[in-house]
């Protein structure tokens, strides 16, 4: 895992200290913090980029190898947090905003 800027986490530890997939139900354990994106062979160290999940639905812990991770749900909840000036720094290979729109098509509008 990298180590998160003390720049981002300051902002981080501002931010609710909830699971971002709450609504899924299931939520169990400790909030552990994800880094959902890899850019450039490195995890991206942006506020938006890095989610709060419980043990639970970040697959950790007692919850090593069980079935509530669902990365591609991840993926959706931390490109709704950026905007399009963001994800443009990072959409070499992989264009963001158009898979941030996909994936809205598939899961619906995001809302926190």
């Amino acid at each position: 895992m990298r180590k998160i800027s003390s720049k981002v986490k300051e902002n981080l530890l501002k931010e609710p200290q909830i699971c971002a997939r709450y609504r899924d139900g299931g939520c169990d354990g400790r909030i552990t913090w994800e880094h959902t994106l890899i850019y450039g062979s490195k995890q991206i160290d942006e506020v938006w980029a890095i989610i709060f999940l419980c043990e639970y639905h970040h697959s950790v812990n007692k919850h090593q190898d069980g079935d509530g991770l669902d990365k591609e749900k991840n993926v959706w909840i931390a490109l709704n947090r950026a905007t399009d000036e963001e994800l443009k720094r990072y959409s070499k290979a992989v264009d963001y905003i158009k898979m941030r729109e996909r994936l809205n098509k598939k899961y619906g509008q995001f809302s926190s």
